[in-house]
C-alpha cells in the first residue's frame, strides 16, 4: 500500500512539473539521458585468494555493468526549479563468478541481474528565498560536482551498497550566503537501509543484495546533521570548517552509533601552479558493539602538495599526499578508536582496497558493503600527463600500512602492519563532448598485514560513457 501511494505521488508530482512548465511562460524545460557501459575484471581482489572470507565467499569475476539515466529539469523562474532522474544498472556476469542471484525465477539467474528502475534524484530548488541570501534544496540529491563537500573525505556517497549506480542522499539543505566569500550549509540527511521513500519498478525478488524487493543501499538507517562552512580567506586561501553529527542504527530500530565529527579543510594555491592543503577530522561519541556500549573516538585526515605545469609539453601535473585514518587499539577495552568514514564509503583513494576491507570491517560497515576506510595510512604519489585536451594518462603509486595490527585470526591476515604496494594507471579519452572512454588498472602486492598465503590482486576496468 505504501509503495502504491508513493508511486501515485510520484506520478502526480511529475505530471505537475509538466503542467506548470506549459502553463508558465517563463518556465524552461530541459531533459536528457546518459548511458555508461563498464566491464570489470577482479582477480583475487576480495580475499587475496586466501579462501577465508567474513563476507561469505567471493571468487574471481568478469562482469558488465550497464547504467542508464533519464533526467528532466523544469525551471519556473531563475529562483525556482525541480529536477528528477531515473536510473537502472543491469549486470551480466561472465567467467568464474556466477553467484550474484536476484532470484531463481529469472532466466539464467546466476549471470543476469536486471536491477531496478528507481528515482535516484528528485529535488526542489529555491534560490534567494523571500529575497534573503538563502538557497534551499529539498529532496533526493547528489553531493557531487559543484555540490561536493571538499574532496568528499566524509560526505560523498549516501548509498554505498549499490556501488556507483547511485550516490544520492535524502536530504534538506539550506545555504546561507553570508557574502561573496563566505557561506554556511545546514544539511539534514536521512538514508535508510533500503529505499522506503520512493517506489521501484520491476524490482528483483528478495535474495542476494535485495530485501523485500528493494536493493540494499547501506548498512542501516543513517541520519545526520551537517554544518559546513566555506570561506575564501584570500584570493589564494580557502578554509572549510565543519561539524557532523551522525546516528547509525542496527538492522532493527536500536541505536548503534552516536558520533560527533569536528574538522576542517584548507587549501592554499600559489603562483606557478603550486597547491598545498589538507583536511583533519576528530571524532567522539558512543558505539554499541555486540550489546556493550563503548566510547568511540577516531582521527583522520590527509595533507598534499602538488603542481601543474601549463607551459610545458604534455602539461604534466603531480601530486604527493599522506592519508591517515585511525584503527582500534585492541589494548583499550573501554573504547573503540576505529575511524568512521561517515558517508564516504567509496573509492576515495583507490578502487581495489575497498574490497579486502570487507573482511575486517563487516561489524562496522555491514557485511557485503565495501569502502569502510579505517585503520589505514597511505603515501600516494601521482603524475598526470595530458597528451592532448582529449587524452590523459594518470599514473600513481601507493604504499599502504596500518596504525594497528589486524588482530584477526584467519588465513587472510598476518601479524604485521604493512598492507602493501599499489601501482595504478588510468587512461582517459574524450571522443566528443558527449562521448568518452576510460581504462583503469590497479595491482596490489600485499605485505605483512596479510598472511603469507595472500596473493597479489588485480582490478581492471574498461568504460564507455555517452551523454545526450
Amino acid at each position: 500500500m505504501l509503495r502504491k501511494s508513493l508511486a501515485t505521488v510520484s506520478v502526480v508530482f511529475l505530471t505537475a512539473i509538466l503542467y506548470v512548465s506549459v502553463a508558465h511562460a517563463e518556465t524552461t524545460l530541459k531533459y536528457g539521458a546518459a548511458f555508461r557501459l563498464r566491464q570489470e575484471i577482479w582477480d583475487d581482489v576480495v580475499s587475496l585468494d586466501t579462501g577465508n572470507l567474513a563476507t561469505g565467499g567471493f571468487p574471481d569475476r568478469n562482469f558488465f555493468r550497464l547504467r542508464t539515466q533519464l533526467w528532466a529539469r523544469a525551471d519556473f523562474s531563475p529562483q525556482i526549479g525541480i529536477y528528477a532522474r531515473l536510473v537502472n544498472e543491469m549486470k551480466y556476469f561472465d567467467g568464474p563468478f556466477t553467484a550474484y542471484k536476484a532470484g531463481n525465477d529469472r532466466p539464467d539467474p546466476d549471470r543476469y541481474d536486471p536491477d531496478e528502475l528507481i528515482m535516484d534524484n528528485l529535488y526542489f530548488d529555491a534560490k534567494d528565498v523571500f529575497g534573503l541570501p538563502v538557497d534551499v534544496r529539498i529532496g533526493r540529491q547528489d553531493f557531487l560536482g559543484p555540490d561536493t563537500y571538499g574532496e568528499g573525505f566524509l560526505l560523498m556517497d549516501g548509498t554505498p551498497a549499490d556501488g556507483s549506480r547511485t550516490f544520492y542522499f535524502n536530504a534538506a539543505k539550506l545555504r546561507w550566503k553570508i557574502n561573496k566569500e563566505n557561506s554556511v550549509d545546514f544539511v539534514y540527511i536521512d538514508d535508510p537501509r533500503t529505499d522506503v521513500f520512493m517506489p521501484s519498478w520491476h524490482p528483483a525478488v528478495t535474495g542476494g543484495l535485495y530485501v523485500d524487493n528493494k536493493k540494499v543501499l547501506t548498512a542501516s538507517r543513517e541520519q545526520a546533521f551537517v554544518l559546513y562552512g566555506r570561506s575564501k580567506v584570500t584570493d589564494n586561501v580557502t578554509l572549510e570548517p565543519y561539524y557532523i553529527y551522525k546516528i547509525e542504527q542496527s538492522f532493527g530500530s536500536t541505536t548503534k552509533l552516536n558520533l560527533n565529527t569536528l574538522g576542517a579543510r584548507a587549501v592554499v594555491a600559489f603562483n606557478g601552479g603550486w597547491k598545498v592543503g589538507g583536511e583533519f577530522a576528530t571524532q567522539f561519541g558512543d558505539y554499541n558493539g555486540g550489546g556493550i556500549w563503548q566510547d568511540r573516538t577516531g582521527n583522520g585526515g590527509y595533507v598534499f602538495v602538488g603542481r601543474k605545469y601549463e607551459n610545458v609539453g604534455l602539461k604534466p601535473e603531480w601530486d604527493l599526499r599522506y592519508v591517515y585514518m585511525s584503527g582500534d587499539d585492541k589494548g583499550t577495552t573501554d573504547k573503540n578508536e576505529t575511524f568512521d568514514p561517515l558517508f564516504s564509503r567509496n573509492p576515495n583513494w583507490n578502487e581495489l582496497i575497498i574490497y579486502p576491507l570487507l573482511n575486517e570491517t563487516a561489524a562496522y560497515g555491514g557485511a557485503g558493503i565495501p569502502g569502510y576506510w579505517t585503520n589505514m595510512e597511505i603515501l600516494k604519489a601521482s603524475v598526470k600527463l595530458n597528451f592532448s585536451p582529449q587524452t590523459a594518462l594518470l599514473l600513481a603509486y601507493q604504499y599502504l600500512w596500518a596504525p594497528e595490527k589486524s588482530g584477526i585470526t584467519s588465513a587472510m591476515f598476518g601479524t604485521g602492519k604493512k598492507r602493501g604496494h599499489l601501482p595504478t594507471a588510468i587512461l582517459t579519452h574524450a571522443f566528443s563532448k558527449d562521448l568518452d572512454a576510460m581504462a583503469q588498472l590497479e595491482y596490489f602486492i600485499p605485505g605483512s598485514y596479510y598472511s603469507d598465503q595472500a596473493d597479489n590482486a588485480t582490478f581492471f576496468r574498461l568504460q564507455l560513457q555517452y551523454r545526450l
